[in-house]
């Protein structure tokens, strides 16, 4: 069983743990081309992911996520930024939330522990399907690139 209460601490401190991830991307030196774009645009996605978290790690979302990465890798393939700064971008918004909730104090009991392992574990298999869609929305756009 997926813990709840975790979930919704990720969601209620969304705003902040996007603002937070941003100022790690615009200083990290794996990706300059980030400092190209408003912050508010990565925040935006980086909330998006925190404040509807328990929406990504429903299984029956799969198609919303193809659509939404998809386009996600299109557009950066399409603004020139490399693929592997889009990536390790969603690797920082990832990694931040599990730092979070490593940092969250709810794991008390055995119950909370396995409740937060469960979440790391889902939050994974998101984090693995929003990358593996990102980079065939990357894929396209160069395939249409190069068609042109």
């Amino acid at each position: 069983m997926l813990s709840q209460r975790l979930v919704s601490l990720i969601e209620a401190h969304a705003d902040e743990m996007a603002r937070q991830v941003v100022s790690k991307a615009l200083t990290n030196p794996r990706t300059p081309h980030v400092r190209r774009f408003p912050p508010e645009e990565m925040q935006r996605r980086a909330y998006d992911v925190y404040h509807n978290l328990g929406r990504w790690l429903d299984q029956q979302a799969e198609t919303a996520i193809d659509e939404t990465y998809s386009r996600l890798g299109r557009l950066r393939a399409n603004e020139g930024i490399p693929l592997e700064e889009v990536v390790y971008a969603q690797l920082l918004i990832k990694h931040h939330l599990r730092h979070f909730v490593r940092g969250s104090g709810l794991g008390d009991s055995a119950l909370d522990l396995y409740q937060e392992e469960e979440l790391h574990l889902l939050v994974e298999q998101f984090f693995d399907r929003a990358i593996y869609y990102t980079v065939k929305g990357y894929g396209e756009a160069a395939v249409r690139r190069r068609a042109s």
